[in-house]
């Protein structure tokens, strides 16, 4: 798609009909500035897949014009790519303190945190980027340190949220910038991109400062160990988990190479207290007495090789739960992660635990606002033309009913797919054209090789296994030497199945002896016919379809 110089362009590279991987352009000209660059964990249907981070095939073919990348927070969904970003585009980034602290690990892990520029930002702060300059305001959310973003364009201003909700009483102290919201509605904002995770739930968003006393509460309830698993990013959280073990007199450990990664990097910024000498290695941990010890781990969302799991299934290396020990999950299972999460808690009452979960233990608060605080700040900015970002479409749904709600013309809401771009031109705003979008996976060192092809094998293998047969042919006269041999993986159990495998080679023997007749002796036309033949044999055997590979051999 080719923009001219005088129009502006908005664009959503992830982050809508989706929770995760958030990453949004905005192109005035020839500047181009992206906000966010985040991850995802994929689901069970990718298979073997590590992280799913945005496609970025705009930005590649526009490079000379991308000038920088801000970020709204320290999350993962909105900092999880920019590794991958950096690695094949040098921006430059924008934070604030926490945000950088964060990102650095990731680029540290990466081997590219020397060579890339950061600039650290607050609500005071000012970027220009050519024709479009940057000004921020604070929001409140899970995690210390975050921005909403103004956009001032020849154009107009865009506003960008971020994730928000308005926490009147914040555990931090940091307070939303409610009265430059209002400034700078009053100002007049074109167009307004606001998250819409909580769109579906009516009122507001307790506020975080109501689980420090439950979570003290609970924890002088506790006989023995206390476990609390929640995301290491919610700093929050982190220290009312410190200050109930305080309160308790008990020593902390943490569990999980992200808890360890982000208290570390709080504690050194100032964004979390522990006294000194409070933390304690696991392993001594696990030798003190009981009722002694707390300890903060990753894993709330169920995730398989994170550490409560580990804990759940007794796999741990260094910790076990013993009956009688309270496990809070202080976190709601994002969308797509229930089972996991019902799996650990059903594990952890196995183990004879207390387990405290679920939005009724009074454990875990939204960082997002809900209906009431999406109009509040919808009526704070008053923006003429309003696009509901973050969010799946019952949520982007959902929000513009808010929005039209509280005065935004219907037809001045635009819901989009990721790629969809939304163009001012000559003080016209409309869904104009689409740009390259979609999803990278990542597996292991590999970053966007695996497609569709591999993974609709590996589901095939995953269902009902492989059968491989080997097929030994004279070089010269093109016939069998010896009698086929087949291996199987996944498929049968091979000692009670000795009967079908040998019928399997004689099939295989006969359509070889067949072709050799007929003098075909191609060998791709040779192994698609056994693939083809050797299929509807197992299917009509056994009702299953392995995936079936033929190997020649000439000798």
């Amino acid at each position: 798609m080719v923009l001219s110089r005088e129009r502006l362009l908005i664009a959503a590279l992830g982050g809508v009909n989706e929770i995760g991987k958030n990453m949004y352009i905005l192109q005035y000209g020839d500047d181009i500035v992206v906000i966010d660059c985040g991850s995802k964990f994929p689901d069970e249907n990718l298979l073997g897949i590590d992280l799913i981070i945005p496609d970025i095939s705009y930005l590649l073919n526009n490079k000379e014009k991308v000038k920088g990348i801000v970020v709204t927070h320290g999350h993962e969904d909105h900092i999880g790519g920019i590794p991958y970003l950096l690695k094949q585009l040098q921006l430059p980034i924008f934070a604030s303190r926490l945000t950088i602290g964060l990102i650095e690990i990731k680029l540290r892990e990466h081997g590219i945190l020397r060579e890339t520029t950061i600039q650290c930002i607050d609500s005071n702060s000012e970027v220009d980027f050519g024709s479009i300059r940057c000004s921020f305001f604070n929001t409140n959310h899970s995690i210390p340190d975050c921005l909403g973003i103004v956009f001032d364009t020849p154009a107009g201003s865009i506003v960008h949220t971020g994730d928000f909700k308005f926490d009147m009483t914040p555990v931090n102290r940091q307070y939303p910038d409610i009265h430059k919201m209002a400034d700078i509605g009053k100002r007049g904002v074109l167009i307004l991109l606001s998250e819409s995770t909580n769109a579906e739930r009516p009122g507001f968003t307790p506020s975080e400062r109501l689980i420090g006393t439950h979570l003290e509460e609970a924890f002088g309830k506790a006989n023995r160990r206390v476990f609390v698993s929640t995301f290491a990013s919610n700093v929050h959280r982190l220290q009312q988990v410190v200050d109930a073990a305080v309160q308790t007199n008990r020593a902390l450990t943490l569990l999980g190479r992200s808890m360890v990664n982000v208290v570390a990097v709080a504690q050194e910024l100032g964004y979390l207290q522990i006294p000194e000498g409070m933390l304690v290695d696991p392993e001594e941990a696990a030798h003190r007495p009981p009722e002694k010890i707390a300890v903060l781990c990753t894993g709330s969302q169920g995730e398989p090789m994170a550490a409560l799991s580990r804990l759940a299934s007794s796999n741990h290396r260094v910790m076990e739960i013993q009956a009688g020990d309270m496990v809070i999950i202080a976190a709601n299972p994002i969308p797509g992660n229930e089972r996991n999460v019902s799996r650990i808690v059903d594990n952890l009452y196995t183990l004879g635990a207390h387990v405290i979960y679920g939005s009724k233990s009074e454990l875990h608060v939204s960082g997002h606002g809900s209906q009431e605080e999406l109009k509040l700040m919808l009526t704070l900015m008053k923006p003429e033309y309003f696009i509901p970002i973050h969010g799946e479409y019952r949520m982007l749904h959902q929000h513009r009913l808010l929005a039209e709600a509280v005065g935004v013309q219907s037809n001045h809401i635009f819901i989009l797919n990721n790629g969809d771009v939304v163009e001012s031109s000559e003080g016209m705003i409309r869904k104009s054209g689409r740009i390259p979008a979609g999803q990278i996976l990542v597996d292991g060192l590999g970053i966007g090789d695996i497609g569709n092809i591999v993974l609709r094998d590996r589901r095939q293998l995953s269902a009902d296994g492989i059968l491989i047969t080997v097929i030994t042919l004279s070089k010269t006269e093109g016939n069998l030497i010896s009698e086929p041999e087949t291996i199987t993986r996944g498929f049968v159990y091979v000692r009670d199945s000795e009967s079908l495998l040998k019928d399997v080679n004689q099939q295989v023997a006969l359509i070889v002896s067949k072709m050799h007749e007929e003098k075909i002796n191609q060998w791709n036309v040779i192994k698609q016919t056994i693939k083809e033949s050797l299929g509807k044999f197992l299917y009509v055997r056994t009702k299953r379809r392995p995936m079936i590979l033929p190997i020649i051999i000439e000798i």
